[in-house]
């Protein structure tokens, strides 16, 4: 990881012993950093997380991926700052992708209907990618709406992988084309 301070200045004075936030260039991509965290997100650190976020919007990184593989838990204030974040970035034609996000921590996302708007990827090269220009004219199937294979409840999905109907609360898989089946 590069020195926080070597990319924002200041950046490090601010410390929270339950989040840790490291930051790292992506020089292919203009204006975008990835922002790894590591611990959790609750009421208690989210204005601390809120305030090392804002110094990087500030400083002009508009395209950020937040890299959520050591994020433990996030409550749904910790929610709402990734929604402050979009809603500040989106005006100055940037974006928020959220990447690597663990099971449990991507429940509390979709229970509380967050999980729509975030530009979810699974790894780092499918969030750069997004921000690429060649990614815009590739054409996607998603979002679409699915039915449930079990209730045939309507579900709106926003990328492939498993998720827990919201009428039955099977798990079901959803591929990269849409085709849903028991997962």
């Amino acid at each position: 990881m590069e020195n926080n301070n070597l990319i924002i200045p200041g950046f490090d004075n601010d410390k929270d012993d339950s989040l840790t936030i490291s930051l790292r260039k992506v020089d292919s991509i203009s204006n975008c950093l990835v922002v790894y965290l590591s611990g959790y997100i609750d009421t208690y650190n989210s204005s601390f997380f809120q305030k090392q976020v804002m110094k990087v919007i500030e400083a002009g990184f508009i395209n950020l991926i937040f890299n959520c593989s050591a994020l433990n838990y996030v409550s749904s204030t910790g929610i709402g700052s990734f929604t402050v974040f979009l809603k500040m970035v989106k005006p100055k034609s940037g974006d928020v992708v959220l990447l690597e996000i663990q099971p449990k921590v991507y429940e509390v996302f979709q229970l509380l209907g967050f999980s729509q708007f975030f530009n979810i990827r699974n790894n780092q090269e499918e969030a750069v990618a997004f921000f690429s220009t060649e990614s815009v004219s590739t054409p996607s199937v998603f979002p679409t709406v699915v039915s449930c294979p079990v209730c045939n409840k309507k579900l709106r999905a926003i990328k492939a992988g498993r998720f827990r109907c919201s009428g039955c609360k099977s798990i079901i898989a959803i591929d990269e084309n849409a085709t849903v089946s028991l997962g």
